[in-house]
C-alpha cells in the first residue's frame, strides 16, 4: 500500500529534496507547505497517513499542527523534523500528540523509517535525540512498569496491535490491553500513544 505524506518546511530547499527522496523511495508526497497555516490546512482537507513538519515554521507551530490535526485528522500521524535539540521542545512535541521526531541533520534512511514506523501505528524517535529526552536527575521517578507492562509498550511502539502482541508474548488480546491500561494509569498518560511517547522519555523502553 502507498503511503502518502505532507512536507512542511518554510526551506523550500528542504521541501524539495525531501519530496524527490521520498517519493524515489515509493512515498507519495501528496502536497507540501511552506508555513504551518496552509500545513494544517492541507492536513485537513487531505487526510495524509503522515505528515512530516518543521517544528518551527511561520503563522503555525509544528507543535501546533500536531495538536489541531490530533483533533480535525486524527488518522495523520505527525513526525516532528527539527534542528532544535532542545529538552522542552522535544517533550512538548510528544505531549502535543507528534507520533515522531526526527532530526534534520540524520540519514535520510531515518526519515523513511520513522514514516513507515508512525504510519504502521509506532512511535519513533530519533536515536540521537532521545538522550535529550531523558528525565532530569533531580525529576521524581515514575512508578516502575513490570517487565510484561515494558515488553507491551515496547511492541507498542514498533506499530503492533494487541492481537499481534498477543501472539508474539503469548497472551491474549484482553490481557495486552489489561497491561495498557495498567501501564497508561502509572505514567499519567490518556492515551496508548501518549504511554509510549512517556515510555520512551522516561528511557522505560528503548
Amino acid at each position: 500500500m502507498t503511503l502518502h505524506c505532507l512536507i512542511a518546511d518554510d526551506h523550500p530547499a528542504i521541501v524539495n529534496f525531501l519530496r524527490d527522496f521520498l517519493e524515489a523511495e515509493g512515498i507519495e508526497v501528496t502536497a507540501t507547505a511552506t508555513d504551518g497555516e496552509e500545513a494544517i490546512e492541507k492536513i485537513e482537507r487531505q487526510h495524509p497517513e503522515v505528515a512530516l513538519v518543521d517544528v518551527k515554521m511561520p503563522k503555525l507551530s509544528g507543535i501546533e499542527i500536531a495538536r489541531r490535526a490530533a483533533r480535525t485528522s486524527p488518522g495523520t500521524a505527525v513526525i516532528a523534523y527539527t534542528g532544535f535539540a532542545e529538552r522542552a521542545l522535544l517533550s512538548d512535541a510528544l505531549d502535543a500528540g507528534v507520533r515522531g521526531i526526527v532530526q534534520k541533520d540524520a540519514p535520510l534512511a531515518d526519515v523513511r523509517r520513522a514514516i513507515e514506523v508512525v504510519a504502521g501505528g509506532g512511535v519513533y524517535v530519533d536515536p540521537v535525540l532521545a538522550g535529550q529526552l531523558a528525565r532530569p536527575p533531580d525529576a521524581p521517578a515514575p512508578p516502575p512498569l513490570t517487565v510484561r507492562e515494558r515488553e507491551v509498550l515496547r511492541l507498542l511502539a514498533d506499530g503492533c496491535s494487541n492481537e499481534e502482541i498477543g501472539k508474539r508474548l503469548f497472551i491474549s488480546p484482553d490481557t495486552v490491553r489489561a497491561h495498557v491500561r495498567k501501564a497508561m494509569a502509572k505514567l499519567s498518560a490518556a492515551t496508548r500513544t501518549q504511554a509510549v511517547a512517556t515510555a520512551l522519555r522516561e528511557q522505560l523502553i528503548a
